[in-house]
């Protein structure tokens, strides 16, 4: 039974058409997996959803349309919501200072890396998709099975 964090960037690509979706939807889709999502991700769902109607890659009236499929998802556990802990955003800290002086490695994503390596000490995390290029290299630096959806 495979176990999959996914990252705000591959997640919203369930909810709106675009490169990478038939993938994502092809992960969601596996019988018996489990799919998590940290706390942070509900948060950063709803301003990547705004984003793209700013950018009008989405209509106002779509927006509370995938609002409510989202919630849905969590609601029927589709997606697992797991809360962040004190020992992540140190975790994100000692990430920040690793990778962040010679990488592009941003504040968020350190505090999803460092959730998802906690899920696979444990033993809850087989595969890691994120749809962020420059991310996706850090997570691997740091040991995860990554899956980039717009790579497959």
């Amino acid at each position: 039974m495979p176990l999959y964090f996914f990252d705000t960037s591959a997640v919203v690509k369930h909810y709106h058409t675009e490169k990478g979706t038939p993938e994502v939807d092809k992960i969601l889709s596996e019988q018996g997996s489990s799919f998590y999502i940290s706390r942070l991700s509900t948060v950063e769902v709803q301003s990547v959803f705004a984003q793209k109607v700013r950018t009008h890659a989405i209509a106002m009236q779509d927006l509370q349309k995938l609002q409510k499929l989202f919630a849905s998802d969590v609601a029927s556990r589709l997606l697992q919501v797991l809360r962040m802990l004190q020992g992540h955003y140190r975790e994100a800290e000692r990430l920040l200072k690793k990778h962040a002086p010679a990488k592009s490695f941003r504040t968020l994503d350190a505090l999803q890396l460092a959730f998802a390596l906690d899920l696979h000490r444990r033993g809850l995390l087989n595969h890691f998709v994120c749809a962020d290029t420059r991310f996706c290299v850090v997570a691997q630096d740091e040991g995860l099975s990554v899956i980039n959806p717009e790579n497959t």
